[in-house]
């Protein structure tokens, strides 16, 4: 059980009404309760200056959303591990190719996108986690390529500007804001998904530089710019989870 009192900036696990509670303390104006992929791992941060017994409370009014959440990311479909063979189904922006593994003699390995198949190019000998790196190199050189458009696209439409954005590997989120910064993180996993679920992603990053919060004016801007946000939103969280994480 958590006691009233002050702690450290250091991760700590905590039992709350028979739910595991990762709590965390930060540098932040309001407590923040979330339930994560893949297995509903539950986080609540902390501003420094909350006593425990605020977090212990807030946890316990949302047991039954918590169990909620978790049940809906135990439901949800994922992949099954992929060996990165010949046959495999992979998605890019949305649409299932048949992968083809070509092994030849050279070092370094590429990928060839085709109608209805992806050509993975890899050295004679290559193991599944070179073959993978091959492969999410590729998608990380699409998606940069695709989006500064969107980017330049977007922020005029809002009317705001980031520092900058990047792509990285992302375990539970599609996309993150660092709103003082004012950068942009996007989710490799985004170059599988379609396009207008991309758009979707970046428009709800770029709205948080104009309000932090989810609250009632970020979805409005989400309204006003993006109307079928709601739609997009559900359908990434329908899609399969990557075996080894995932997000949102």
């Amino acid at each position: 059980m958590m006691r009233g009192r002050m702690m450290n900036t250091k991760a700590q696990l905590m039992h709350i009404g028979g739910v595991a509670v990762e709590l965390v303390r930060k540098a932040i104006k309001h407590l923040r309760l979330g339930v994560y992929p893949p297995h509903g791992r539950v986080r609540i941060a902390v501003p420094l200056r909350v006593h425990d017994e605020a977090a212990r409370l807030m946890v316990l009014g949302k047991l039954d959303w918590i169990q909620r959440q978790q049940a809906r990311i135990a439901a949800r479909p994922r992949q099954t591990v992929r060996a990165l063979v010949s046959g495999e189904c992979h998605y890019f922006l949305g649409q299932p190719y048949r992968l083809e593994v070509i092994c030849h003699s050279r070092k370094r390995g590429w990928v060839a996108l085709h109608q209805s198949h992806l050509e993975l190019h890899v050295p004679l000998g290559a193991s599944t986690a070179q073959r993978e790196r091959v492969l999410q190199l590729w998608y990380r050189e699409q998606l940069t390529t695709l989006l500064p458009p969107l980017v330049e696209k977007w922020s005029t439409a809002l009317g705001v500007q980031a520092s900058e954005w990047r792509v990285k590997q992302m375990k539970t989120k599609w996309g993150t804001c660092n709103t003082r910064a004012r950068r942009i993180w996007l989710s490799l996993e985004l170059a599988k998904k379609p396009l207008h679920c991309v758009e979707y992603v970046l428009v709800h990053e770029l709205a948080h530089l104009i309000e932090r919060r989810h609250d009632a004016r970020f979805k409005a801007v989400l309204d006003r710019h993006c109307p079928p946000w709601r739609a997009y939103r559900k359908e990434l969280n329908a899609t399969p989870l990557a075996h080894e994480s995932w997000t949102c």
